[in-house]
């Protein structure tokens, strides 16, 4: 199966991934991450990025996030091509865009678990009053509520990653990338994440790309994608 295969061309895509390729250098080796892949995702998927570790996985996740940019090829994410962005305007466009989960919660340790999810809408001129009901409700989407005023000592790692996904659906993205998000978790906890992102997925229509190497969880997924070598064998 080629990569132009991989590509679903029966409905519209809300992210196009063309002929992308990506190197890094390590010292005087140049390593080939990506290699001319293309990937159509539609709005309302939810994709399982798979496959070995260095086959690419979190750097395709970081082009879609436009973190980074693509050597050649392109990625479009609705009307934008990421690639031609400064980084103020890519910046400006993940606030808006993205929220990001990560197998570590980065959670200000001094900052209430409602604080840590105001913290983005800080970004939009909006008042505190505004920015602490917004807050209020994304804790309680994730089911924590009672919790909003307890500190991130204060909350189980389950509870600091539901505190984390709060964070990145505050803003109402498009889009939610995470990266490993239950590798850090038991398999209670991991479930109830999964139930949570399955919930954001089916209810509130967020279209998910989540990187993970664990078979259990990809289940959870409506599209499994695999990774190797820098190249798309399954989609």
């Amino acid at each position: 199966m080629t990569n132009s295969q991989l590509a679903r061309s029966d409905v519209p895509s809300l992210i196009e991934i063309a002929g992308v390729t990506k190197r890094y250098r390590r010292g005087i080796e140049e390593l080939l991450v990506l290699d001319n892949l293309s990937l159509s995702i539609t709005e309302g998927e939810f994709i399982a990025l798979m496959g070995p570790s260095g086959s690419g996985k979190t750097t395709l996740l970081n082009l879609i996030a436009g973190i980074d940019t693509p050597d050649l090829g392109s990625v479009l994410v609705g009307n934008a091509d990421l690639g031609t962005m400064g980084e103020g305007e890519l910046a400006r466009w993940r606030a808006r865009n993205i929220g990001f989960v990560f197998q570590f919660y980065n959670l200000l340790p001094v900052l209430s678990a409602i604080e840590n999810v105001a913290l983005p809408l800080s970004l939009f001129g909006i008042s505190k009053k505004e920015r602490l009901t917004r807050a209020e409700f994304a804790l309680e989407i994730v089911g924590l509520k009672d919790r909003a005023e307890h500190f991130p000592s204060q909350l189980s790692g389950g509870q600091e990653q539901r505190v984390a996904i709060a964070r990145a659906i505050v803003t109402d993205p498009k889009i939610i990338v995470a990266d490993e998000p239950t590798g850090d978790l038991d398999r209670n906890s991991a479930k109830e994440i999964m139930e949570i992102l399955t919930r954001l997925n089916r209810e509130f229509k967020k279209t998910i790309i989540m990187v993970t190497h664990d078979q259990v969880i990809a289940e959870y997924a409506t599209r499994k994608v695999l990774l190797d070598k820098g190249q798309l064998t399954v989609g």
